[in-house]
């Protein structure tokens, strides 16, 4: 984000000295990307945070993807992961957001992940790329080295790469609890951040973007070890994410767990244009017109070579003759992956879709209405629905939790539909 931000105590010049009340040196680390010539922050340690007691391997589990061969259209009930019917509530426990994550879909530019975590994560870096993670139920007080934020159902939050965070899930018995933590995760391989259409030359959100400036929550801070409770000499633990190769990686993907002999929230102060946010899918506006609307227009974010939309409660096209749902198309430049997380989805039956599923429509596969919908949608003039969808223009391949809980029947699902509806056409809004 070109928006600059300024939190705790940062010198009047950068680069020159700053000082603790005994006349200690804080210690100052530029975090950047695209080497030197992109946006940046700078960050006061009271320690050198170069300075690492002990590392050793983190076994990051099942990173390997199959490919989507056949080619096919598929249907992935996410609520079927971390099931545990002996369990309190039938959920697994003892799940945290960074080393309990399941992957589902992925490629070389971004993966797809799923996770519901009832406990608090170790502390986290992905060395790879940016995080753009959904809460879809729950919510976290999630801490990083910028400052702190509360996250609850429907917020976003993209963690840029190389930042220093935990997540700590709400848990029942707590003031907020309402159901458990569930997160959907985009990794990219790259950074995340506003469709570049929605900037100005100087990075400001124009007046035609769906949501500005004032939509996005930055984090709340400093945050010092004892802020959370901690003693700031005392050793702790670092999970990274990182790039490699060898018997021991996943994916192109290694981990290592660093052992520092201090605290990793340190940092009194810092400035500039880099930080994790949140935003609300609530406050997205979203963009409609007279006849059917293609999915750019829900766009919310981009990586290198995929875009993530949300589709959210609006009301749909208004031509006297519109059809309020897609037309038939082909993603001959991409797979579309849905994400649907609440509203009616009335429009799905008979194809299996409900809340927590993905639908999986690869390129080359011509895909849209299922049997029933087209005609009555017709005179429809509000869609209760939400999902964010990620469109990567690389094929995604089939990570084990997806294929995990593949129903293996949706592919079949129009011409099943066509036999039951005696060849009306049916789909639901978003796809």
């Amino acid at each position: 984000m070109a928006h600059y931000r300024s939190i705790g105590h940062v010198p009047p010049k950068r680069h020159t000295q700053h000082r603790d009340g005994h006349g200690n040196l804080y210690y100052e680390e530029l975090m950047g990307e695209e080497g030197f010539s992109s946006d940046s922050s700078l960050l006061y340690h009271r320690n050198i945070p170069s300075a690492i007691a002990d590392a050793r391997v983190w076994d990051l589990g099942d990173m390997s993807t199959v490919a989507n061969h056949p080619l096919l259209p598929r249907h992935l009930r996410l609520h079927d992961l971390f099931v545990d019917e002996a369990a309190e509530g039938g959920l697994q426990r003892g799940v945290d957001v960074v080393t309990g994550r399941r992957l589902v879909l992925g490629n070389a530019d971004v993966r797809l992940l799923y996770v519901v975590a009832d406990t608090p994560s170790p502390f986290y870096r992905n060395g790879i790329g940016d995080e753009c993670v959904y809460v879809e139920r729950g919510g976290a007080r999630v801490e990083t080295v910028f400052g702190t934020f509360e996250v609850a159902e429907g917020d976003y939050l993209v963690v840029p790469r190389a930042t220093t965070h935990r997540w700590v899930p709400r848990v029942a018995g707590e003031e907020g609890f309402v159901e458990p933590l569930r997160a959907y995760v985009i990794e990219a391989n790259s950074h995340v951040g506003p469709p570049r259409r929605y900037l100005s030359t100087f990075g400001q959100l124009l007046e035609h973007a769906p949501y500005c400036e004032r939509d996005l929550r930055g984090p709340r801070g400093p945050v010092l070890a004892e802020d959370v409770g901690a003693d700031r000499e005392e050793s702790a633990e670092v999970y990274v994410k990182h790039r490699g190769t060898g018997e021991r990686s996943s994916g192109g993907m290694v981990g290592t767990i660093y052992t520092y002999p201090f605290h990793p929230f340190d940092v009194v102060g810092w400035d500039g244009c880099l930080y994790p946010y949140a935003f609300a899918i609530s406050d997205y506006e979203p963009i409609t017109g007279r006849v059917h609307q293609p999915p750019p227009v829900h766009q919310v974010f981009e990586g290198a070579n995929f875009v993530v939309c949300n589709f959210v409660p609006r009301k749909v096209d208004y031509h006297p003759l519109a059809i309020p749902v897609p037309y038939y198309h082909s993603n001959v430049d991409s797979d579309e992956i849905m994400f649907y997380v609440d509203g009616d989805y009335e429009a799905r039956k008979g194809s299996g879709i409900a809340r927590g599923s993905i639908s999986v429509h690869p390129g080359g596969h011509a895909h849209g209405p299922q049997p029933g919908a087209t005609e009555r949608s017709i005179g429809v003039d509000y869609f209760d629905e939400t999902a964010v969808m990620v469109d990567t223009f690389r094929p995604l391949e089939l990570g084990e939790a997806g294929r995990a809980v593949d129903d293996g029947v949706y592919a079949q699902s129009w011409s099943k539909g066509l036999e039951q509806q005696g060849g009306a056409d049916e789909v639901f809004s978003t796809s």
